[in-house]
C-alpha cells in the first residue's frame, strides 16, 4: 500500500513541478497577442506610417547593423522589472548618439494611486503602477511623464545619445487597445530622435534563422534540452525514470513482500457434516434430524446419570434425573418430547428446544 501511495505522490509532485507554464520571456514581444504583448502597438505603428523593424540578434551586433548604418533608436520592453542601470556595452552604444528606450525599470513603490491619468502632449496617458522614479532638481527637465510622486517616464542624456526609462513594461501593451493615447505617446517617444526604429525581440527569445542554427554539439544539446523543456515530453520522461528507479529499488514488487499462498486445511468431518446437512435441508427432513439429535441427547443424559448406553423409557429417566440433579422432571421431559408429528417445526420452536438442551446439559452432574 505504501509503495503505491509513494508512486502516486511522486507523480503528483512531478506533475506540479514540471507542468507547462506560460513563457514569461514572450511578455512584451510584438509577436504576442496576449494582454502583456505589444502586437497591437506594432500594428498601430504600421498604420501610423512609421517604419519599425524587429531586431533578432544580440545587442553587440547592433553597432554593425548593415540595415541601419547611422544612428538608431532601440526599444527594449522588459518581460519584468529590471534595475535602471545600463551595461557598459549599452552605455558605449548610447554615447555615440543612439537612443535607447527601456520599458520596465524597477523603481520604488510610492503612495500614488495605482491607476492614474498622466498628462502628456499626446493626451492623458493611462498608467497602472504605483512605482515612481525620484528626479533631482537638475533632472526635472528630463521628465516625460509623471506626477508629484515622481517620474513614470524620464529621459537621461549620455554623451551624444539619450536613454528613456519607463517604470512600467506595459505602457502601450495590448491591454490598452481601447486607450490609444498610450500608443501615440510611446510612438512619439521612439520617433523624437528621428532615427530608424528597432524593437529588440532578441530579449524575448526570437532569433534570426542564421543565428539560431546550431553548429556545435553543445548548441545542439542545448536546443534539444530547450525543446524538451518546452514540451510535455520532459515531465513524461522524468516520471518514467522515477518509476523505473522505484521499481528497481523495490525489486519490481509493487505491494511489498510476496506472500505465499497456503493450501487451506481440509476437515473431513466438518465437510461431511455440512454436505449431509445440505442434503437433508434440500430433502426437508427436519423430523429425521430432530429425532436423531433428541436420541443422542438422551444418551448423553443417561451416560451422565450412569444409566448406560441403551435407550430407556422416559419414566425411568425422569425419576433418575429428579433424584440426581434435584431438578424438576418437566425440564427434561420438555427436551425429550419435541416431535414434529408430521408438521414442520418452526424456527422459533427449534430455537426454544435448543435452549432447553443447553439447560439440561448445564445441570448434568458429570457433563
Amino acid at each position: 500500500m505504501w509503495f503505491g501511495l509513494l508512486i502516486v505522490g511522486a507523480i503528483a509532485l512531478l506533475t506540479l513541478l514540471t507542468a507547462p507554464t506560460q513563457n514569461a520571456s514572450r511578455s512584451g514581444s510584438t509577436y504576442s497577442r496576449g494582454p502583456d504583448g505589444y502586437g497591437a502597438w506594432y500594428s498601430f505603428m504600421s498604420e501610423r506610417g512609421t517604419p519599425i523593424q524587429r531586431w533578432q540578434q544580440p545587442f553587440e551586433q547592433l553597432a554593425q547593423n548593415p540595415f541601419s548604418p547611422g544612428k538608431t533608436t532601440l526599444l527594449q520592453i522588459n518581460s519584468g522589472l529590471k534595475e535602471p542601470v545600463l551595461a557598459d556595452r549599452q552605455k558605449t552604444w548610447v554615447e555615440t548618439g543612439n537612443t535607447l528606450v527601456i520599458l520596465g525599470a524597477r523603481t520604488p513603490v510610492t503612495d500614488a494611486t495605482f491607476r492614474t491619468l498622466q498628462t502628456s502632449p499626446a493626451g492623458d496617458v493611462q498608467v497602472d503602477t504605483r512605482r515612481r522614479h525620484y528626479l533631482t532638481k537638475q533632472e526635472t527637465t528630463s521628465l516625460k511623464l509623471g506626477d508629484r510622486f515622481g517620474a513614470v517616464v524620464w529621459q537621461q542624456s549620455l554623451g551624444q545619445g539619450q536613454v528613456i526609462w519607463a517604470t512600467t513594461p506595459y505602457l502601450a501593451a495590448n491591454a490598452y487597445q481601447d486607450h490609444r493615447v498610450n500608443y501615440e505617446f510611446l510612438a512619439r517617444l521612439v520617433t523624437e530622435s528621428k532615427q530608424p526604429i528597432w524593437v529588440d525581440e532578441y530579449l524575448h527569445g526570437y532569433r534570426n534563422p542564421s543565428n539560431a542554427t546550431a553548429t556545435t554539439p553543445e548548441k545542439r544539446s542545448r536546443s534539444l534540452l530547450a525543446y524538451l523543456v518546452n514540451t510535455a515530453l520532459l515531465p513524461g520522461f522524468i516520471q518514467v525514470a522515477v518509476l523505473l528507479l522505484l521499481g528497481i529499488w523495490a525489486h519490481n514488487r509493487r505491494f511489498g513482500q510476496p506472500i505465499s499462498v497456503t493450501a487451506p486445511a481440509v476437515d473431513n468431518s466438518k465437510a461431511y457434516i455440512e454436505a449431509l446437512a445440505g442434503v437433508l435441508h434440500k430433502a426437508e427432513s427436519s423430523e429425521f434430524v430432530i429425532d436423531t439429535i433428541r436420541k443422542e441427547e438422551q444418551l448423553q443424559v443417561q451416560r451422565a446419570l450412569g444409566l448406560g448406553n441403551q435407550l430407556l423409557d422416559s419414566e425411568t429417566l425422569l425419576i433418575a434425573w429428579t433424584q440426581q440433579t434435584g431438578r424438576p422432571a418437566a425440564e427434561l421431559a420438555d427436551m425429550l418430547q419435541l416431535r414434529s408429528r408430521g408438521q414442520k417445526v418452526s424456527d422459533r420452536d427449534l430455537l426454544i428446544w435448543l435452549e432447553k438442551i443447553q439447560t439440561v446439559r448445564h445441570h448434568l452432574p458429570r457433563y
